[in-house]
């Protein structure tokens, strides 16, 4: 899911596109397997030996844990991205409610990257984004690959700063 072309200002491009590492879904999946066996063995040992309406409740009992605790990271997963593009970053969040966050690559002061034991061994990390406000710093927490993204980060901004002191010479 890019940065929809709505959104986006005249000569801008998309560069690259990413969402957390999907290690934020392992505990939603272990969450899923365990209800699901676990919603199935009961229902199996009730069978007949009851009225069907003790299923249908553990049945839907089941669901609702699902739906919180198994669809509804999956869905605040996959609709958070961050874009990266040539002239800013764009973090953008929610489900019912969207809500984002830009910063112009032209006012961007230190990117940074911090990894733990478990994101050097997944490949992936925390970026830490410092512009010229008041606000803290962004913090991309669990990308992929990011080495490669900060990488392109810092290309781009040295690339608008060089642009920028270029543009003020003149």
């Amino acid at each position: 899911m890019s940065l929809p072309r709505k959104l986006m200002i005249d000569g801008e491009q998309t560069v690259a596109t990413t969402r957390t590492h999907v290690k934020v879904l392992f505990l939603p999946f272990l969450i899923l397997l365990v209800v699901c066996v676990a919603a199935g063995f009961l229902v199996a040992q009730i069978g007949d030996k009851s009225d069907n309406v003790v299923g249908w409740v553990i049945i839907a009992i089941a669901a609702v844990l699902i739906l919180w605790g198994s669809f509804l990271p999956f869905l605040t997963w996959y609709l958070w991205t961050y874009t990266l593009t040539n002239k800013r970053i764009v973090e953008q969040k929610g489900i019912l409610t969207r809500t984002g966050r830009v910063i112009p690559l032209s006012r961007v002061n230190d990117v940074a990257f911090e990894k733990n034991l478990n994101d050097r061994i997944l490949g992936c990390g925390t970026l830490i984004i410092h512009d010229a406000s008041e606000q803290a710093g962004l913090e991309l927490k669990d990308i992929p690959k990011i080495e490669a993204f900060h990488r392109t980060v810092t290309n781009l901004v040295f690339e608008k700063h060089d642009t920028t002191k270029n543009d003020e010479s003149v």
